[in-house]
């Protein structure tokens, strides 16, 4: 599950010998590098290809993550393929949130503002 440059010295290794046990697992390490590269690099337009790729090898997991996705697949189109991002956004709301919690049944609303006002 980690970037390729940042793995220990023997976990390619085990890899490799986990690999040649199990081709379903193979099957599943290609489609999940295969998804990874299109989410670093804007590569959006292969997303249809991917899908089939990985429906096609009826892996039950894997199904139900392409299912997902062809569910949504507008967002996930975009998300893949258009440089914007909403991150900083969640990052707010996250915050917002977890004042929120913190002030529970403790303040009013104007104390929280305050808080909040302050946060960001």
């Amino acid at each position: 599950m980690s970037h390729p440059d940042s793995v220990a010295p023997d976990d390619p290794v085990r890899l490799k010998a986990a690999l040649e046990e199990c081709p379903e697992l193979r099957a599943l390490v290609g489609h999940v590098r295969d998804f990874a590269q299109m989410m670093t690099n804007p590569e959006g337009h292969r997303l249809d290809d991917w899908i089939a790729a990985a429906t096609a090898d009826q892996l039950p997991d894997l199904c139900s993550f392409a299912r997902g996705l062809r569910h949504d697949h507008a967002a996930v189109s975009a998300g893949l393929t258009l440089p914007h991002s909403s991150g900083a956004v969640e990052g707010t709301v996250n915050k917002i949130k977890m004042l929120k919690r913190q002030m529970l049944g403790r303040a009013n609303f104007d104390l929280l503002r305050i808080r909040v006002l302050h946060a960001l």
